[in-house]
């Protein structure tokens, strides 16, 4: 429990900075800021990890809690970029950073110095290349004469865009119906519930039937992907074991380059949508987006594509 004098001493100190809170405070004060946060354990995790590498910095750089200012915050984005980290993880830093001090705003510790610095921004793009469909059908015919698992796992992730973290936490229960259709409950991306589904159309579902039917006694809340190998022997299958499934497959087709992995199965999803007449909300829908415009990042492909196709440029052949 929070000790009340030790919460005052800390509310204590004068808007200016004037009275610093030590090192020894500032793990009180995380203390204090996680407990006030209304997020799962895993956000609280990150949230804790990502402060304590810049309470770690402070103290480094002689820097203390008061009289810090938004400069700071620049010079400390300036840093972690040093350390050749991923806009991506900058951009995680920053956001646990920008949280702390909204929070020491409103609670009369500090001002809010990290407002205005933003994250890095990321490459325009997308790095994983989608397959053909000719790809596609090599692959799963790579597959479903070698291991009835991998092959309807992988087959799922094709026809319905699931996330390898989502595969790895489906339960057989959750192949359920709704309005007639079979459909699968997700628990999606920093989710705390199965709260969004997928539709299981035959195609999709047929090779999980045939896999389930080779696994003895399946129970309603057992995994539905789980482990074969001797120690493990039906485990749940981690979110890494179904990475390698699909990394290892689109090798063994020659498909052997950081272009392609299990995330170019969901953005072959994605991009198939379109190339077969889908919209954006069509896309939105099915990868389980929050925003739009999330899922614009999949109409890159095809509108290079069709840039490649239809190329202005040769109209100018006749002409020139």
């Amino acid at each position: 429990m929070m000790r009340e004098d030790n919460a005052v001493q800390i509310r204590g100190a004068e808007w200016n900075g004037l009275q610093a809170v030590g090192e020894d405070s500032w793990r009180l004060l995380l203390e204090m800021f996680l407990n006030a946060q209304d997020i799962s354990s895993k956000s609280r995790q990150t949230y804790s990890w990502a402060l304590m590498r810049y309470f770690d910095w402070l103290r480094m750089t002689g820097r203390r809690l008061s009289g810090l200012t938004p400069a700071d915050i620049v010079g400390y984005k300036s840093h972690l970029l040093g350390r050749s980290l991923s806009p991506l993880t900058v951009g995680a830093y920053l956001s646990a950073l920008r949280q702390f001090y909204r929070w020491t705003e409103v609670s009369l510790f500090y001002p809010n110095i990290a407002r205005s610095v933003k994250a890095p921004r990321s490459k325009k793009g997308f790095l994983k290349s989608p397959l053909s469909a000719e790809q596609v059908g090599e692959l799963l015919d790579y597959l479903k004469g070698r291991c009835l698992r991998n092959y309807a796992i992988v087959n799922l992730i094709i026809r319905t865009g699931l996330r390898t973290i989502e595969v790895s936490r489906l339960d057989v229960g959750d192949i359920v119906f709704r309005r007639g259709k079979r459909v699968l409950l997700v628990w999606g991306k920093g989710m705390s519930s199965k709260d969004s589904l997928v539709i299981l159309n035959d195609p999709a579902w047929e090779p999980i039937r045939d896999y389930l039917a080779t696994r003895k006694g399946v129970k309603h809340g057992d995994p539905l992907f789980v482990t074969d190998g001797k120690g493990h022997r039906g485990a749940r299958l981690s979110t890494r074991s179904v990475q390698d499934i699909c990394k290892q497959a689109l090798r063994a087709i020659g498909l052997d380059s950081h272009e392609f992995s299990a995330h170019s199965l969901r953005h072959t999803t994605a991009v198939w949508i379109l190339r077969s007449g889908g919209d954006m909300k069509a896309v939105q829908r099915v990868l389980r987006h929050s925003s739009p415009v999330t899922s614009q990042i999949y109409t890159e492909t095809v509108e290079e594509e069709i840039r490649l196709d239809r190329n202005p440029e040769a109209l100018l052949d006749e002409v020139f």
